[in-house]
C-alpha cells in the first residue's frame, strides 16, 4: 500500500538536497507573486507532504523527480481521501514549483508538465433564505452581549458586501467612507476593490465605531474590529464568531462567513444586478467563478423563462 501524505508528513522530512530550493520557492511566493498568505501556507503544506512523499519513494535529489513520482503523490492523496479540489490544489502547488525550480536552473525540465489535474464537480454554493439571514444578523444582543455591537456590525458587513472572513478582519477604520457609503477591501493577493455598503450596515457600523470600540480605546490605526483583549481578529475568530450565533439563532446547516458571501451574491444577481458589477464587488479575477451563482437562483431563472419563452 502506497505511503500516504498525511503520514508521510508526519515520519519524514523533505530530502536535505531540495531545503534551498522550496525556501527559494516560498520566498519567491511571498515576494514576486503576491499569493494570499493562506494560498502560499497551503502550497508551503502540500511541497512538504509531496517532499516527503518522495522521500519515501527513495528519491533524494530534484533531477530524480519525474512524472511517475508525481502521479504516484497524486494517487496516495486520493487514497487517503483527499478529495479532487484538494488534490488539484497539490499538483498546482507541484506545477508552480517546478517552474519555479526551471527558471533558476534547479531542473532542466519541468516534470509537471503532462499531468493532468483530477475532474472536479461543479458543487454550487451553500445559501440560506432571507427569513434565516435576518435571524443571524438579529442574533447579538447589544443589551447583555460584551460585543453585541462589534458583533452587530461584522455580521451586517459580511451580509452587505459580501466580503471574505479574511478581508474583514484586515478592515482599518479609514477604509471606511460613511459619506460615499462605501468601504475599501483589501482581496487575495493584496488586491483592492471599492464595495457599496447598505445604510443598514453603515447604522450598525457607526454604533460600534461611537460605543464599544471608542470604549476599548482603539486608535485610527488599529484593526477596525478587535478581539475581546484588544488584538486584531482573525479570520478563524470571524468563522467562530458566525458559528456562534448560528446555534443562538437555531438555524441548521453548516452556516459561515462563506454562507454570507454567496448568499450575498445570489440575491444582487436576483434582484438584477449584472454579472460584472457582482464579480467586481466579490473581487473574483474570474467571471467564470462568479458565473456559477446564476445557477442557484432557480426560481429567477423559471420566471425569466415563463416570461419570455413562447410555450413557457
Amino acid at each position: 500500500m502506497p505511503p500516504t501524505p498525511a503520514r508521510s508528513a508526519r515520519r519524514s522530512a523533505l530530502p536535505a538536497r531540495m531545503l534551498p530550493a522550496v525556501a527559494g520557492f516560498l520566498d519567491y511566493l511571498r515576494a514576486e507573486c503576491g499569493l494570499a498568505a493562506n494560498t502560499a501556507l497551503a502550497y508551503r503544506r502540500d511541497l512538504m507532504q509531496f517532499g516527503a512523499h518522495l522521500a519515501e519513494t527513495g528519491c533524494r535529489r530534484l533531477g530524480d523527480v519525474g512524472p511517475p513520482m508525481i502521479e504516484g503523490f497524486l494517487g496516495a492523496s486520493a487514497a487517503a481521501g483527499r478529495g479532487p479540489s484538494s488534490i488539484a490544489r497539490s499538483l498546482a502547488a507541484i506545477r508552480t514549483f517546478c517552474r519555479f525550480c526551471v527558471m533558476e536552473g534547479h531542473l532542466s525540465r519541468d516534470p509537471s508538465g503532462a499531468i493532468e489535474p483530477p475532474k472536479r464537480w461543479s458543487r454550487l454554493p451553500t445559501t440560506v433564505g432571507a427569513e434565516a439571514v435576518e435571524l443571524l444578523l438579529d442574533a447579538p444582543r447589544e443589551d447583555t452581549d460584551r460585543h453585541g455591537q462589534r458583533d452587530r456590525a461584522m455580521l451586517a458587513m459580511l451580509y452587505a458586501t459580501g466580503m471574505r472572513a479574511a478581508e474583514l478582519a484586515g478592515l482599518r477604520p479609514r477604509d471606511v467612507n460613511f459619506d460615499l457609503g462605501v468601504i475599501r477591501v483589501r482581496g487575495k493577493g493584496g488586491a483592492e476593490r471599492i464595495v457599496p455598503v447598505a445604510e443598514v450596515a453603515a447604522d450598525r457600523l457607526r454604533r460600534y465605531l461611537a460605543g464599544d470600540r471608542r470604549q476599548a480605546g482603539a486608535g485610527a490605526e488599529d484593526p477596525l474590529f478587535l478581539s475581546r483583549t484588544g488584538r486584531p481578529l482573525r479570520r478563524e475568530d470571524v468563522f467562530r464568531l458566525v458559528r456562534k450565533y448560528v446555534r443562538r439563532a437555531a438555524l441548521r446547516g453548516r452556516i459561515s462567513p462563506h454562507t454570507l458571501r454567496h448568499c450575498f451574491a445570489t440575491q444582487m444577481l436576483a434582484g438584477g444586478a449584472d454579472l460584472r458589477s457582482v464579480q467586481e464587488m466579490l473581487g473574483h479575477a474570474d467571471i467564470t467563478t462568479t458565473q456559477i451563482y446564476t445557477h442557484v437562483d432557480v426560481s429567477r431563472l423559471k420566471a425569466v423563462h415563463k416570461r419570455f419563452h413562447p410555450r413557457g
